[in-house]
């Protein structure tokens, strides 16, 4: 489903600053893959989504999403075919907007449009009817700014909003780290479930070692701008957190994770 071939990237290139993220990176996501993202600080996990998606772009190298080379088309063609979920909540949403004015932008994604209105009535009951399915209230509040929205209710919104279209790639960003326990708990559930219901190719990168051992078939380790493991099938169903930082002190690197990985 997606290719990445010979990736490199480096920021503020030319200046005492110049920082070289990724030399040659090479990476291979197969059709319905689910994988998990973990690594080190720095290690490039988010300017890899931000690549794969094209909001920042690549000095050189191929990102091919199902056949395609999406690096060559224009962003928002890209995005057609890319669902994300963002760390902070605010960003998957508008928040002066009502949560039937947000899935009806969502559910237009890709069309065509003019100067009438994006709301097709029509679509109602089906918007009230995903989100009964969350089980968050929000099927009584389609008219409710999503602004007033807590911050868990903003994420399953934004989960929901970017895989309406069924994309063939979901890019989940640490999507759970600005909500507290019980409510990222109830996000990564609905997350499962909607990733397996659609079938829908995904990448999450997060910092929370058992989220990332106990969900999806693939668990990647980054450090550096490379993939220093790559564990899937039996492999990865015998991981445990302890073997995880065994990996991670392994490669010496234990003093460069965040306290959040250490303590997850």
């Amino acid at each position: 489903m997606l290719a990445i071939e010979n990736l490199w990237k480096a920021f503020n290139k030319n200046t005492i600053n110049e920082v070289t993220i990724f030399k040659g990176f090479n990476l291979v996501v197969n059709e319905g893959d689910f994988i998990t993202v973990i690594g080190s600080n720095g290690a490039g996990k988010s300017t890899l989504l931000n690549i794969i998606s094209q909001s920042i772009k690549e000095d050189s190298g191929k990102i091919i999403l199902d056949g395609v080379e999406i690096n060559k088309i224009p962003q928002y063609k890209c995005a057609e075919h890319i669902g994300r979920v963002f760390q902070n909540p605010s960003m998957g949403t508008a928040s002066n907007m009502t949560i039937l004015e947000n899935m009806s932008m969502a559910y237009n994604k890709g069309k065509r449009f003019g100067l009438t209105s994006g709301i097709d009535k029509k679509n109602i009951e089906l918007f009230r009817s995903m989100l009964k399915e969350i089980d968050l209230g929000l099927e009584d509040k389609l008219n409710n700014k999503v602004g007033l929205l807590s911050g868990g209710q903003r994420q399953a919104l934004s989960l929901i909003m970017s895989v309406m279209k069924k994309p063939k790639l979901l890019l989940l960003d640490e999507h759970t780290a600005a909500l507290d326990p019980k409510t990222a708990e109830k996000i990564i559930k609905i997350t499962e479930d909607i990733v397996n219901e659609n079938n829908i190719t995904t990448i999450m990168v997060t910092h929370n070692l058992n989220y990332a051992i106990n969900l999806g078939n693939r668990l990647i380790m980054m450090h550096r701008g490379n993939v220093t493991f790559d564990f899937n099938g039996d492999e990865k169903k015998k991981l445990t957190v302890e073997k995880l930082l065994d990996h991670f002190g392994d490669l010496k690197i234990k003093e460069e994770l965040s306290d959040r990985v250490i303590f997850s």
